[in-house]
């Protein structure tokens, strides 16, 4: 695939984008596409999906055409996905030369406990609905919703995580949620030649959920490790993680379907 100089004037449809790695990604977005793009922010939390607009539509992309919409949704339910969808087809537009889905929303479950004490099926159930059944509806309404045509772009993109290949002794729930992610996109690679498909580990951030890892994780050697990196100073910030992010787009080199570390860029 040839290097672009931007993302085009893309649709950019956005989960998990409150907080954390997913607000960063927002931002990051709207300074590589063109004016005229669109970005639909999708989150549980309504209030900070409206700062975050306000943020976007204040800067100097914004003055240039940037459109940005807020659906406050709860992913692990059919009407939110619909939502989510609607709202995607209702902010593209005919000029659109760029379709760009991030699955970033998820949830790391509860680490405190090892395997064999998930015993109760509608706890596991649920954790999987929202971190894996409704990243692949998802996926596929938007794929639905914007085919393949001459002149269109489409990408979409997991975030994951090293504990998609690798075991994290009482972290089962998000290991089991990563790895089914990763094993998706790489079978929707396989099927969809011209969409290009990605699996990007941002590596250890410095957000919520490494502080609940460093706090809630059951295993105490996992725990301790998490404290060092962060004691050590060895955590990476979103923005220096989203660089690399942004690097894979626009450079378009990499494996459709490929799983890519932050540390192998």
């Amino acid at each position: 695939m040839r290097p672009m100089s931007d993302l085009g004037r893309a649709l950019c449809i956005i989960t998990g984008a409150s907080r954390g790695f997913g607000r960063t990604i927002a931002k990051e977005l709207s300074r590589v596409v063109k004016p005229g793009s669109a970005f639909v922010l999708v989150a549980r939390s309504g209030a900070d999906l409206r700062n975050l607009r306000e943020e976007l539509t204040e800067s100097e992309e914004g003055t240039a055409g940037l459109q940005v919409q807020c659906v406050e949704a709860d992913l692990g339910l059919p009407e939110g996905l619909e939502r989510v969808t609607k709202a995607a087809q209702e902010a593209a537009t005919d000029l659109l030369e760029h379709v760009l889905l991030v699955n970033n929303a998820g949830s790391l479950g509860d680490i405190s406990r090892f395997t064999k004490s998930f015993t109760d099926m509608t706890e596991v159930n649920s954790y999987l609905s929202l971190n894996v059944s409704s990243f692949m509806c998802l996926t596929a309404q938007i794929l639905q919703a914007f085919p393949q045509r001459p002149g269109l772009r489409r990408t979409v993109i997991n975030i994951s995580s090293l504990c998609a290949l690798k075991p994290f002794s009482s972290w089962v729930l998000y290991c089991s949620g990563k790895a089914a992610r990763d094993m998706m996109f790489r079978v929707l690679a396989e099927e969809e030649p011209d969409l290009r498909v990605l699996n990007y580990a941002p590596g250890p951030l410095d957000t919520d959920m490494q502080l609940e890892a460093r706090m809630n994780s059951g295993d105490a050697l996992l725990r301790k490790s998490f404290n060092e990196m962060f004691s050590q100073g060895q955590l990476l910030s979103c923005e220096e993680s989203c660089g690399k992010l942004m690097k894979l787009l626009i450079e378009n080199s990499y494996t459709s379907g490929a799983h890519i570390d932050f540390y192998d860029i």
